[in-house]
């Protein structure tokens, strides 16, 4: 199975961490309960996610986002995944989901042990990305937490490389690019109000990954007519309106499927131009 095109990588702000243009989530990796895409789905086995991350390394993606919210994914990553050093990983640090409910938890304390589980979890000495992944009130976690310095103190003692948050407002995402390296944000042609944190983030020099690109899959419920008005694909449409903005780093996209990895990566390689 090959996509034909060269996947760009591009550099996410002043980090030096350079990543391919399309990222890998993998909350279907691990959870499939209080999620909020249109079609329920069973968890992949080994062999499947295995089947996956060779895949996507062959297609030339090196970033893969993960996190604790997304029960088991962590744990299958750092058992699963071969060549540790070929891949960006991002995770996070706040929510917990348990028995179907999300928790958070800001505190230095938390973001602490979180970072260490995660390190244990994935079996590696260092994170690349770490992003607080917030409960929507970001001014109130920036300006009443202190998650940052503890995240700041990680990346001193080289066990991150780089941190920033997911954030939920644009006044978060601009508040949060004073204060870390990179954001992770909401952006598609349906859901434009986080542009100023894009604005910003490329004034800044800062990093920006892009989530629900595809409107956690809604984009692609009625193809045909998303065909007819723009004259593409719902994801051709969706990447080449993303990739326009300089700003953006990369684009997170969430997927058990093989042939819409494909798809994916050719979307993404047709948009995007180097920018590193």
């Amino acid at each position: 199975m090959s996509t034909g095109k060269i996947l760009p990588r591009r550099l996410i702000g002043q980090t030096g961490i350079e990543v391919s243009c399309l990222g890998l989530g993998t909350v279907k990796f691990g959870r499939n309960t209080g999620v909020k895409y249109p079609q329920g789905f069973e968890l992949p086995d080994d062999s499947d996610v295995q089947q996956i991350l060779r895949l996507a390394h062959e297609l030339g993606i090196n970033l893969i986002d993960t996190a604790p919210a997304y029960g088991s994914s962590e744990e299958r990553l750092g058992r699963l995944l071969e060549q540790r050093h070929d891949w960006v990983i991002c995770t996070k640090v706040g929510e917990e989901f348990e028995q179907g409910n999300s928790s958070y938890d800001f505190s230095a304390a938390h973001v602490r042990a979180s970072v260490e589980r995660s390190l244990q979890r994935l079996h590696t000495d260092y994170l690349d990305l770490v992003l607080v992944h917030s409960d929507g009130k970001d001014m109130d976690i920036i300006n009443n937490s202190d998650c940052f310095a503890e995240l700041q103190r990680f990346r001193e003692r080289g066990l991150i490389r780089a941190f920033g948050m997911s954030t939920k407002t644009a006044a978060g995402g601009i508040a949060a690019l004073e204060h870390s390296d990179l954001v992770m944000v909401t952006y598609n042609p349906a859901e434009v109000a986080e542009k100023s944190v894009l604005d910003r983030a490329f004034q800044l020099n800062k990093g920006v990954l892009i989530k629900k690109a595809l409107n956690s899959g809604h984009s692609i419920g009625a193809p045909a007519a998303e065909q007819n008005a723009a004259g593409m694909d719902p994801v051709q449409r969706s990447m080449e309106f993303i990739f326009s903005h300089p700003a953006v780093s990369a684009v997170i996209i969430g997927t058990i499927n093989p042939l819409h990895i494909v798809h994916n990566v050719n979307a993404a390689a047709q948009a995007s131009s180097p920018v590193s």
